[in-house]
């Protein structure tokens, strides 16, 4: 299988870091914006690790590469400390 490819710069994107933590944010209510726009209407959901992608051309950055599941999700007793170990800062609000 080919490595992810950048249609822009027409060249392959390269692992950047491995075993790159992220949070999956969840909406608070129903008409929250995806993306940075609102990011006061997410709370945290999920956390994964994938790992983190660039193209050195452009400099464009891709997350893939996750495992079967997520490490922790928000209702189980150690979301809080896995995030805190995984030193996740990151958080997609999208779903």
């Amino acid at each position: 299988m080919p490595k992810p490819a950048c249609p822009k710069c027409q060249r392959f994107f390269r692992p950047k870091t491995n075993g790159y933590a992220f949070i999956e944010g969840m909406p608070i209510q129903a008409d929250a914006e995806p993306g940075t726009s609102q990011p006061e209407l997410w709370k945290p959901y999920k956390l994964w690790v994938c790992d983190l992608w660039e193209c050195e051309g452009c400099g464009a950055e891709i997350l893939t590469g996750y495992g079967r599941g997520p490490v922790s999700e928000h209702y189980q007793p150690d979301f809080d400390s896995f995030v805190a170990s995984f030193g996740a800062t990151l958080q997609i609000n999208d779903c």
